[in-house]
């Protein structure tokens, strides 16, 4: 991990003279384009980073990873529309690590605002910090950036494009280029002359990039409607290629086994596996074993042979242990206090508080393609084949492992089935590369088993919320939240950047302390745990179990109130911030709430804001013979600009069913130092017997566009537990429900 600790001690020198705007170097350092990775072939030209043409058309080079979210079809788009191509005149490509595809929103996302009421300056300032991972080579896909990174970015290359080529049609022509029109991957001359974009291309290249006018909404053809989807015919017919699915000449098949306590390994017996069919080779990897074989099945079963002995983990041993030290963190002082509007501890006369302590437990992300990456060392170079969320960071961290060059290192981005984050890691290519040592010359493709996949992964942390609420006359003038956490971004800051993050770590309250509720007494304060169980970012972060304290605690509030619970948050939200109050109105509106639910049916509300969009949902349970089943749902989201109405559909979908899987029977527990859970029968998700119907509507009434991937996500679990207290009466303010509720399958 040198290298990227070294950027990162670099990029702090640099980024803070940029922030500050009057040093002449950082900002010119920061703000200066990056060189252009593209080195076209003979019948190829580059008009920029991101634009490749010849003769078979347009290709897109997107540094954004596909894995399911549909970016890079939005991504096309956004390209297409000032290009004036076709959808499906654009093939798209995952680009290479290279620092002209960097994230810029990503870095933006750390200021500690509340984002909701972020001034002109204050975006400015993430604008800036965004910037910064250019200096980082920060080429991540994640915290639903991917649109705020793409949106003037890709819209600009494309017009950009468009006007080269058109001076190119026109120096070829010999007319003024203000004559020229583009449709259709073509340039358009008086008198019914046609140029097609690939006859122009290199002569275009060669033409210094204009300043460029992007097109209003109002002239939008491909933006804002619903597209169909650019990996759909690979996906529908199985011809789409995962990391799983490569393929090469020669290839070896392997998988592993690691310590299922994240620690050292003191001996193992492989005597029985080495006689085994198909096994050709056993891999000491210091902390654990890979067997090579002539396939995956093979490999694992080989493993299943070996005897092995193990250190005893270097963190607590049990989940009781590891909550006892999360409880304790409250005795310490605060980590951070982002929010303390007004005196929650002076309030009026007369006022009425309530309390309670919300939990929720270690979550793995589960994805559906596990985890796997392919290597080739030949001579001095090595070729990676993965699904990642990181390039660049995996170019590194590969390097570093086989001794060479980043330059060296070839990373061949897959599409994924699945991620919420578990790919931003690279260990697992880190791994496959270290098995790729033992056979150079050959490629050797690592894929782990789905019990390895699971009691390895980097787990949402468990986390202990205590609130307090002040009510008076009815009406709600306090809110007091601390939160105790272990620190995701002590160990991500360290496995990324070589170095502890140090400081306030957001991530314990993010969402606790910026939902935009009118409390005229509002503080929020977040607690480091000192316990360090295998910690990574899943799919909303912090906000996934934020949103549960908070609004589970609000529900509480306006019933302690007297008053129906989707009024009183619509009360909280109407002089706070009026997209909160609108995806609020929608639901209620959608779902026809009425405050009075009928015999044997519950309704539960919740409105999370998370990664700049805010999301309201409706969750209607029905008691069926003492099972509880979820009957319909109701989303509205305002992520400002729907570029794909479709897509945007898809990502609330999908974020409520990875919600609500974790919050009916999702769970992480880790007895002896290891986790226990190895499987889908141990782990198990919503099921599609337990679907409700689902209706989706999105606003656009916010000034800036704001992410869609994850914030469908964190509102599931407290709609549903608010949902099942209007069915039963009974508050569960700790997850998973199953442990108190019978869901019907």
């Amino acid at each position: 991990m040198a290298n990227i600790a070294k950027i990162a001690r670099r990029s702090f020198l640099f980024g803070s003279l940029a922030i500050a705007g009057g040093v002449a170097l950082g900002t010119w350092y920061v703000a200066k384009p990056a060189p252009n990775p593209l080195k076209p072939g003979p019948d190829e030209a580059a008009l920029n980073a991101f634009v490749l043409i010849n003769q078979d058309g347009v290709t897109l080079i997107a540094p954004r990873a596909e894995m399911g979210q549909g970016v890079q079809t939005t991504w096309a788009a956004l390209l297409a529309e000032e290009l004036d191509v076709t959808l499906d005149q654009v093939t798209v490509l995952h680009g290479e690590p290279a620092h002209a595809y960097f994230n810029t929103a990503m870095l933006g996302e750390s200021l500690n605002t509340k984002g909701y009421d972020d001034s002109a300056f204050q975006h400015l300032m993430a604008q800036a910090m965004g910037r910064i991972g250019k200096v980082l080579n920060f080429q991540v896909t994640g915290g639903s950036t991917s649109m705020r990174d793409g949106y003037e970015r890709m819209r600009v290359s494309g017009a950009t494009a468009r006007e080269m080529l058109k001076a190119a049609a026109a120096e070829r022509l010999g007319v003024d280029v203000k004559q020229l029109q583009t449709e259709n991957g073509q340039v358009l001359a008086p008198g019914g002359i046609t140029l097609p974009y690939r006859e122009l291309a290199k002569e275009a290249a060669k033409i210094d990039p204009p300043k460029v006018t992007l097109r209003p909404r109002s002239e939008w053809k491909i933006l804002g409607k619903s597209q169909p989807r650019i990996d759909m015919l690979g996906k529908s017919t199985g011809t789409a290629q995962f990391g799983i699915d490569t393929r090469l000449p020669g290839m070896k098949f392997a998988s592993l086994r690691m310590s299922p306590k994240r620690a050292g390994m003191k001996s193992f017996d492989a005597s029985a596996a080495k006689s085994m069919p198909g096994v050709e080779k056993i891999v000491d990897m210091g902390d654990g074993v890979a067997v090579i074989a002539s396939n995956t099945w093979l490999a694992m079963q080989a493993l299943d042979a070996i005897e092995f002995v193990w250190e005893p983990a270097d963190f607590e041993a049990s989940s009781d242990e590891i909550f006892a030290k999360i409880e304790s963190a409250f005795e310490q002082e605060p980590n951070s206090a982002f929010r303390d509007d007004g005196d929650v501890d002076q309030l009026p006369a007369g006022s009425e508080t309530l309390s309670a302590e919300y939990r929720v437990p270690f979550l793995s992300h589960a994805s559906m393609e596990p985890l796997n990456a392919t290597a080739w060392i030949d001579g001095s170079k090595l070729r990676i084949w993965t699904g990642t969320q990181s390039p660049s960071f995996v170019q590194s961290a590969c390097a570093d492992e086989a001794g060479i060059s980043a330059q060296d290192v070839v990373v061949e981005t897959t599409l994924m089935g699945g991620a919420f984050g578990r790919r931003g890691e690279f260990d697992y290519a880190i791994l496959a590369t270290r098995v790729a040592k033992a056979v150079p010359g050959t490629p050797v493709q690592v894929t782990w088993s789905r019990e390895e996949d699971m009691t390895h992964d980097f787990y949402r942390p468990a986390a202990i919320a205590r609130l307090r609420g002040g009510l008076h006359e009815g009406q709600p003038v306090a809110l007091d939240v601390q939160v105790s956490a272990p620190s995701l971004s002590d160990q991500i800051m360290k496995r990324w950047m070589g170095r502890d993050g140090g400081g306030a770590d957001r991530t314990i309250i993010d969402t606790a302390y910026n939902q935009p509720y009118g409390f005229p007494n509002y503080r929020a304060r977040g607690y480091k745990a000192d316990t360090k169980p295998p910690l990574g970012a899943w799919r909303s972060v912090g906000a996934s179990f934020n949103g549960f304290f908070i609004e589970g605690f609000v529900d509480e509030m306006a019933h302690a109130a007297g008053q129906d619970p989707l009024d009183f948050r619509l009360t909280l939200t109407s002089a706070e911030w009026e997209p909160a109050y609108n995806v609020l109105q929608a639901v209620k509106d959608m779902s026809g709430w009425t405050g009075t639910t009928p015999e044997g049916i519950g309704r539960g509300v919740a409105m999370v804001y998370s990664f700049g969009t805010p999301v309201a949902m409706v969750i209607e349970v029905q008691d069926v013979d003492g099972s509880v089943r979820l009957n319909e749902a109701w989303i509205a989201a305002d992520p400002g600009v729907a570029l794909d109405p479709s897509i945007i559909e898809a990502q609330l979908f999908g974020g409520m069913v990875y919600g609500l899987s974790s919050a009916m029977g999702e769970e992480i527990t880790f007895a002896d130092g290891a986790v226990e859970q190895q499987n889908f029968p141990d782990y198990e998700p919503l099921r599609m017997p337990q679907m409700p119907k689902v209706t989706v509507r999105i606003l656009e009434t916010q000034e800036h566009i704001s992410g869609i991937g994850e914030p469908g996500t964190p509102p599931a679990p407290p709609a549903l537990a608010n949902a099942i207290f209007d069915l039963t009466g009974q508050r569960i303010r700790q997850l998973p429900l199953n442990k108190e509720i019978d869901f019907y399958i």
